[in-house]
């Protein structure tokens, strides 16, 4: 009894823990509402939505760089992937999307928000949106290498890994390995593809991603 206590009470704490390192995702709220304004009467035919976390937000010429592609950008704040499963009402089911990329997993790597926990919050995302759209393919992009989390690259591996692995497993969920296209040959990430932060990228940033992103668009 008392081995089955102590079990249960580090079963406690560590649901505690992992709970206490995921921010209140209400404090995005006004910049939702102000997505799904702007989007209100968006044309959802042959619509591909991205959304995620600020490398997609900041990302402005997205629709540019497609002028042939219905694309809608629903980037928001520094978002975690339990940002995006508590508003995919507003961001992602209001529409009807042929194809979701999804970038999170940066700021929850950062956040020391554990790889596995993530893992089981995008299959939660992947659900709820096959449950409304059981035709649309969803496209998870790698969390990026970056100078400024470059010492939190396992994490990151492993944060890929899983994401690459359970995209392999159903016909209707890809992987785009951005991570491997930042980094040089040496497998050091390049260092003048980014912003003064040293974590946002400049545009030869996003000539990365578009390199391996483009190709996937339908």
């Amino acid at each position: 009894m008392k081995k089955k206590m102590v079990f249960f009470a580090m079963l406690l704490s560590a649901t505690s823990v992992c709970q206490a390192q995921l921010p209140d995702p209400t404090r995005f709220a006004d910049q939702v509402a102000e997505l799904a304004k702007a989007a209100k009467n968006v044309d959802t035919e042959n619509l591909i939505l991205f959304t995620g976390s600020s490398s997609v937000r900041m990302w402005k010429d997205l629709d540019e760089r497609y002028p042939d592609k219905n694309i809608l950008n629903h980037g928001f704040g520094g978002s975690v992937m339990n940002d995006l499963n508590y508003f995919l009402e507003p961001l992602v089911l209001n529409y009807m999307p042929s194809q979701v990329f999804i970038y999170e997993g940066d700021n929850d790597m950062s956040s020391q928000i554990p790889a596995e926990n993530v893992l089981v919050t995008a299959k939660e995302v992947v659900a709820a949106i096959h449950a409304k759209f059981p035709k649309t393919e969803i496209v998870f992009i790698s969390p990026k290498p970056s100078i400024a989390r470059w010492d939190l690259q396992s994490s990151y591996l492993q944060m890929n890994d899983l994401l690459k692995t359970y995209a392999e497993k159903h016909a209707l969920i890809k992987y785009a390995d951005v991570w491997s296209a930042m980094l040089d040959s040496n497998g050091v990430v390049f260092q003048d593809i980014f912003l003064e932060d040293d974590l946002h990228m400049n545009e030869k940033g996003y000539d990365l991603w578009a390199e391996v992103i483009g190709p996937m668009l339908k």
